[in-house]
């Protein structure tokens, strides 16, 4: 049965990217030494809302590829797919 979530509040669902298996110089990184990734892909948001309960909008959207902190967050699994759910105001950047 496929789950789906909904973030609440100023909360942002993100799939982070793939850690990559080899550097730039081909050496082969073991799992056990690869890296949380830092960017990831903003699959839901939640509805923020302002002191007189009217509707704001984020300044991310569905689809963007944000910068997540190295620590932060709530990891979550949905679906056998690890995500990261975060607050707004905790993403560090969107790329372009």
């Amino acid at each position: 049965m496929a789950q789906k979530i909904r973030p609440l509040g100023d909360r942002v669902l993100v799939e982070p990217a793939e850690a990559k298996d080899v550097t730039k110089g081909g050496i082969i990184i073991p799992d056990s030494a690869k890296e949380k990734p830092m960017e990831g892909k903003v699959v839901a948001i939640g509805k923020k809302r302002d002191d007189d309960g009217k509707e704001v909008p984020f300044d991310v959207k569905v689809g963007d590829t944000v910068l997540l902190p190295k620590y932060g967050g709530t990891e979550i699994k949905i679906n056998d797919v690890i995500m990261q759910l975060v607050r707004e105001d905790d993403l560090l950047g969107v790329l372009v």
